[in-house]
């Protein structure tokens, strides 16, 4: 099961700097709610109704990437938190936990805002309006924890600062893996989602074998790798040595968002019905 998922204590060794950038860009999004749909039970999908309003996953995934154009307060000031962590300290990832985060006015960085949106869709409390805005935000955040440049380094805002040349033209590291690399595969996000998805229990098995902060753990291994590299021309070599890492983690978000909401609205799904019970003994992030 997602690994000890939300009663684990996580800790966040981080800085937090503003950042513009939309992970994966709108194809990449959609690929993970449509692999992710594809996985649900269907118990699941029953609950799921009332907050799709009669969308499908692909399509409310990029809705926190849209709603940023929106002129209230939180959308301008507040919500670009939510999409990233920095992490400058990932030894100390597993030390604290922010599991029973219940306010929105709270949420510090991405894994916040999932453990908010996991706790406002199983709250009894909440409306069916912070539901469906948790709902949303849920999907989009875990596509988001799997873009490795939204678990980068701070100093360079997630390789935004970093300058490549992408077959020639400027583009910078962190739009390089957004879109570029999804976008020069030439295919629908339904056409990419068939070339990756699998029925493989093993694979999927292992990929529920982890807990948020892995993700995010794993996001930065792999950001840092590509820092290392030092590569800034970007053609077909590059393509060649990244892009099964892109669709890698695109099967791996689809596959994980699939498990996260069957433990959240099936209360009989298998194996992996335990993960999200809370503990009373958590740890605020300071």
């Amino acid at each position: 099961m997602l690994r000890k998922s939300l009663s684990l204590l996580f800790a966040v060794g981080m800085t937090i700097t503003t950042s513009s950038a939309y992970a994966w860009g709108q194809n990449g999004h959609r690929i993970i709610g449509e692999l992710a749909e594809a996985h649900l039970t269907a118990q699941t999908r029953v609950a799921i109704q009332p907050l799709l309003e009669g969308d499908s996953l692909a399509e409310i995934s990029t809705w926190a990437d849209e709603m940023r154009s929106d002129p209230s307060t939180f959308w301008r000031k507040q919500s670009s938190k939510w999409h990233y962590i920095n992490i400058d300290n990932p030894k100390a990832m597993h030390e604290h936990v922010h599991a029973d985060l219940n306010d929105k006015e709270k949420v510090k960085h991405i894994l916040d805002g999932i453990y908010y949106s996991i706790n406002t869709l199983k709250s009894e409390s909440k409306s069916i309006d912070e539901k469906r805005f948790a709902f949303r935000f849920l999907v989009h955040l875990v596509g988001d924890s799997h873009q490795p440049f939204h678990a980068g380094r701070g100093k360079d805002r997630g390789g935004n600062m970093i300058k490549v040349k992408f077959f020639g033209s400027d583009s910078n590291l962190h739009s390089t893996w957004d879109t570029k690399l999804i976008e020069n595969e030439n295919l629908s996000f339904t056409e990419f989602t068939r070339f990756i998805q699998t029925t493989n229990n093993e694979i999927i098995a292992e990929y529920l074998d982890s807990s948020p902060a892995d993700w995010l753990l794993e996001s930065n291994n792999i950001a840092e790798k590509v820092y290392n590299s030092n590569e800034t021309e970007i053609s077909y070599g590059y393509i060649y040595k990244y892009m099964p890492t892109v669709k890698f983690r695109l099967q791996q978000g689809g596959i994980r968002l699939a498990g996260l909401l069957n433990q959240i609205f099936d209360k009989d799904s298998q194996p992996l019905k335990e993960a999200l019970k809370k503990t009373s003994n958590t740890a605020n992030i300071k």
